[in-house]
Order: structure tokens, then sequence, then C-alpha cells
């Protein structure tokens, strides 16, 4: 099977859980797509205008989860984690039917997605995959946040910094070379929070499903999970998993570098908007080689399709 061409999932898969925000209920299954269809969510809820896409533009909010909604005002919240598993899997193509408006948060982590892929195995199509090249470095800064995308030659590299007052949290940084390294620790790291900070989010009307189940929780200096952290830069390795979904948005897989500090579901969708703002900073290409070492090093190896 060669890793240059598209990609599903050999088999249906059922998932019920409830969402973190909203507290609902909901039914959850990821069918196999055929090529060139992309990601595509369905609320089968919802007899019309039940189709949404994740794209970078349909984001409708991007505070404390990523939504995406249609023209229509029909939504699906809480994507991140879901769409960071199938970036890191390698799924290309996937029609995920939801019965509710939130995908359900599990333990807070992308495990059981990535599990449940790899249960049913993954499927290789014919068709070639298609890649955005980052031509120009793009940045975008609010206030403290950063984030910048630089090009680079064979990877999508993720350099990512946290800074947090609390000091069991304090600062925390990793890179993850996203179609090199072992993502076992980005994809089981769990959503957190601070215990002074819940009461404010169920004002908003936010986390009514939050528990420590599904949630790390920090008091002060300790860690209020049993278990505590699954790894070392659990913190970080989060944001990681975050940003890998919400960057799955563009579409397709993305060869550049991401480097960001305090950063979060906004700020990498305010950076992409501006990546496309300009045709001159990116190049969408389909790879037709079998098999390319490293990756995609060599431009001779690519066919512009833009």
């Amino acid at each position: 099977m060669s890793v240059l061409n598209q990609k599903t999932i050999k088999e249906n898969i059922f998932l019920t859980g409830f969402g973190l925000h909203s507290g609902l209920g909901a039914n959850l299954t990821i069918k196999p797509g055929e090529p060139n269809t992309g990601i595509i969510f369905k609320r089968t809820d919802l007899r019309n205008n039940n189709i949404i896409i994740p794209n970078l533009f349909n984001v409708s909010s991007a505070v404390f989860c990523t939504t995406i909604s249609n023209e229509h005002g029909v939504s699906i919240s809480t994507i991140e984690h879901l769409m960071g598993a199938l970036y890191g899997m390698g799924i290309d193509n996937a029609l995920i039917e939801i019965d509710n408006q939130e995908v359900p948060i599990f333990d807070g982590s992308a495990r059981v997605f990535v599990e449940s892929i790899s249960n049913v195995g993954i499927k290789s199509s014919n068709a070639p995959i298609k890649v955005i090249k980052i031509e120009n470095k793009i940045e975008f800064v609010d206030g403290k946040k950063t984030i910048s995308i630089e090009p680079s030659k064979i990877s999508l590299d993720i350099d990512f910094e946290l800074k947090y007052e609390n000091d069991l949290i304090g600062t925390q940084r990793n890179l993850v070379k996203v179609y090199e390294s072992d993502l076992t620790d980005i994809y089981n790291s769990r959503t957190f929070c601070l215990f002074e900070d819940i009461e404010k989010l169920k004002k908003m009307g936010l986390a009514k499903g939050g528990k420590l189940e599904n949630a790390i929780v920090v008091k002060e200096n300790k860690i209020l999970n049993e278990e505590g952290l699954r790894n070392e830069k659990e913190f970080v390795n989060h944001k990681i998993l975050d940003c890998m979904g919400d960057l799955y948005l563009a579409g397709f897989k993305i060869i550049g570098k991401i480097v960001c500090s305090q950063g979060g579901h906004k700020l990498t969708n305010q950076l992409l908007r501006k990546v496309f703002q300009n045709k001159q900073n990116f190049t969408l290409f389909e790879i037709k080689e079998k098999s390319i070492p490293h990756a995609f090093i060599n431009k001779g190896h690519l066919r512009s399709i833009a």
C-alpha cells in the first residue's frame, strides 16, 4: 500500500458518547469515503441541509472548541480531536454521520478514534494524494499569542509552546514532525482546564458534560485525576493534537513548518485564512509517483494542479 495514495477506512465505525460542552448524547458513524470526496459530516437527526464540510472558511466558532457550520446554519462542534486522528492516521476520505450537534468527547483525547481506525483497518485507493505546499512565511499575532507557517522541504512540523501562570503546567514546548514522528503521545493527550475556570465555563454554557473521565483538571499544584498524566508533556501535546485537527480544515495534507506560542483554535484558523488570502502563499500538488524518499523533498516528483 503506497503512502502516496488516498486512503479511507475499510469498514464502518460505530461510536456512542456525549459532548463535552453540550452534555448531549450522540451516535457517531464513520463510513468509508470515495476518492476525492474528502471528509464530510452529515447530521442524521436532520432531513434537510444536513451536510457540513470541514473547511477553514466554514468555522463559525473557535471558542474552546472548533465549530463548523453550513450556509443554512447547521453546525457540528468539537470536531478537532476526530479531525486530528484522521489527519495523523492518513485518512483522506470519510463520511461522518452524527445524530446531534457535538462530536462525543470520550476520554478527552483522540485515543478512541485512533484505536477504532486501527481496528477496522485502512484501505488504499489508486487515486494520488493532494498536498498543500507552503511557499511563503506567514505570521499572525494576537497580543502575546503568535503563530507562523513557513516553507518546509519534507514534512509538517509543529513547534508548539504553552505558557501558563499555574506552576504545575508552567511553560511546555514540543516539536512534532507529523509525517515522521511517533504520534502516540499526541493522540493520547487529553483536554485540560484549571479548576478555577470551571464555573466560568459553565456560566458561558460550556463544559456541561465535563468530568474527570474526559478532561485533566488542575487545582493549584495538583492534578485531580487519579491516574495523573499520561505523558510528561500531555498539556502541550494536546494542543498539538488540536492544531493538527484544525490544520486539516485546509482540506489536504500540508507541507510546512508551524511555530506557535500560546495559540489555540482561533489563532490556527486565523493563520490559515491569512495563508489562503493570497494564492502565492501556497501551491496545491498532486503526487503521481508510487514512492518518494522522505515524503516530499523534490518538486520534480510533484505535478501542480493549481
